[in-house]
């Protein structure tokens, strides 16, 4: 790069401009993705250029990344995307920081920490010090710098604006299009848009500055030759830890035997001890689950810190870490009993659908905590915990949150069709996105879906189509979404069917008049 630092100037630059075209004034869509493949696809290439290889290793991490940076145009639910956008970064992240050396999957937590303040460093200073390197390089080769006269230039602009102008007003008399897309030019060169053209060519230039130092940061700082050391080396004595870990273990145990009656009774003990059936199934999971993750964070603390001098001590010491992680694994299944019981009664939300998948991943990290324990390879489990954390993170659209909703609270309001009792909460399928949607209508085309639970499910849709038309705003090929794509076609197919169901606007809140004369509001006020 620095045989040809103009090449890397322009590219940077036109990556910061990129992102203005892509982005201002832009719905989240497509334009992220094509950003970050833009990203890579010139990272690369100046990389390359200068013959500097990936290793193998970092190349992995181009699948996820890819993954996630499709996740973010292709599922509309909040927390997909929101996870989708957070493991794209970290995943660009890990790639600059791991480019030549590859050794990510090694990495410790003080790693991640350090390396991530190496990579912010980069961005803010390297660009700097490679202007300086370049021009030590030139003074020491004896290259003079070139001189530059910028009057010939500005005397070229004096000339050639007036003729621009005569031969572009006759062009925009000759052609109606053309005349307007010169009024627009001169409109958004207006003196009332300057701060926002100020704005956004000082961002554009952040933008360019900051890629030029992960550019930069890859092609120096990545080889990976010395990780991190333990960041806390072990101080506590044998005694005191077992003390502590073993006075846990018993107060799990006891918790387990006392709580040993609920787990296979469902719902014939709910109302032991005088708790309600809402009691029981709500409260508790979320202490439940709170506390696993605390009792990990203890028993990996512990771990660290803990001076083990003999093999009898690591034995006992791993023996009391099997029957914590033993506990928690007996405890998060009764969390998972109480979040059951709790979806039985009222139907899948999005919070306790997050829950469910979270208890399962949290489930397997606690296993291959004390296998590593036990295997003495406590250094491994950052890469089990970012392995868990990507495996949540995949499963969410995998799973398609809000669709996966629709369908569990529809069948379980067909099951209760059938046994006289109707509760379909259908005004909380107006808070879920697009992704819902397609569902949601081949639901209600369903000819095995009973009348009463169609014309609640139609409601929603004739809400959700009202919603939707609310927004003029016209879209933009930056914001392409596939999600908005899919819910378009699928209220398309019903558009006649929904005619039926009047929308009445006049006072707040919108309601709309079923078919059957019910009135079904558009509006929600939902807490989990």
């Amino acid at each position: 790069m620095k045989t040809n630092p103009n090449k890397l100037w322009i590219l940077v630059f036109a990556l910061g401009w990129l992102f203005d075209f892509l982005f201002w004034n832009m719905k989240p869509g497509i334009n992220f993705a094509i950003f970050v493949t833009t990203c890579l696809v010139v990272a690369f290439y100046l990389l390359l250029s200068d013959g500097l290889r990936p290793n193998r290793t970092s190349l992995m991490l181009l699948p996820l990344l890819g993954f996630f940076a499709a996740v973010t145009f292709i599922r509309a639910e909040p927390m997909t995307t929101f996870l989708a956008y957070t493991f794209t970064i970290l995943m660009m992240t890990l790639l600059a920081v791991s480019y030549l050396g590859g050794r990510w999957v090694l990495y410790t937590l003080a790693d991640y920490v350090g390396k991530s303040i190496q990579l912010f460093g980069s961005m803010v200073g390297r660009p700097i010090m490679f202007i300086t390197d370049i021009r030590k390089e030139q003074a020491e080769a004896g290259a003079q710098p070139a001189k530059r006269n910028i009057w010939p230039v500005v005397r070229g602009i004096a000339i050639a604006l007036p003729i621009i102008a005569i031969f572009a007003s006759l062009l925009a008399s000759a052609d109606v299009v053309f005349g307007q897309r010169l009024e627009d030019l001169i409109k958004w060169f207006n003196i009332e848009n300057l701060p926002e053209l100020i704005f956004r060519f000082v961002y554009i230039i952040i933008i360019g500055y900051a890629f030029t130092g992960v550019v930069l940061h890859a092609a120096t700082q990545s080889k990976d030759e010395k990780l991190s050391a333990q960041l806390i080396p072990p101080f506590l004595g044998y005694v005191e830890a077992n003390i502590v870990l073993g006075s846990v273990v018993a107060l799990f145990a006891v918790f387990v035997v006392i709580q040993f009656q609920y787990f296979f009774g469902g719902t014939t003990n709910i109302h032991v001890d005088g708790y309600t059936y809402a009691e029981y199934a709500r409260r508790g999971f979320g202490e439940l689950v709170t506390v696993a993750f605390f009792a990990l964070i203890m028993l990996l603390t512990l771990s660290a810190i803990t001076k083990r001098d003999t093999e009898t001590q690591r034995r006992v010491f791993s023996g009391l870490g099997v029957a914590l992680v033993a506990l928690l694994l007996v405890m998060l299944f009764s969390a998972f009993k109480r979040l059951g019981l709790y979806e039985e009664a009222y139907g899948f939300s999005r919070l306790r659908t997050y829950t469910h998948v979270f208890l399962i991943w949290l489930g397997l990290l606690l296993i291959v905590t004390i296998a590593l324990e036990i295997l003495r390879k406590e250094h491994m489990f950052t890469f089990a915990m970012l392995i868990a954390s990507l495996g949540f993170a995949i499963s969410l659209p995998l799973l398609n949150v809000d669709a996966f909703i629709v369908n569990q609270n529809i069948q379980r309001e067909i099951h209760a069709e059938a046994n006289d009792s109707t509760n379909l909460d259908a005004e909380y399928f107006l808070d879920l996105s697009d992704d819902a949607v397609p569902t949601l209508v081949s639901a209600y085309l369903s000819p095995t879906l009973p009348d009463s639970v169609r014309e609640r499910v139609g409601a929603s849709l004739a809400c959700i189509r009202y919603q939707r038309g609310l927004d003029d705003r016209k879209p933009q090929w930056q914001s392409f979404h596939f999600a908005t794509l899919n819910a378009d076609k699928a209220l398309a197919s019903v558009q006649k069917d929904l005619k039926a169901y009047k929308i009445r606007d006049v006072n707040y809140p919108v309601t709309v008049l079923t078919p059957a004369g019910e009135e079904f509001p558009c509006t929600t006020y939902y807490y989990d």
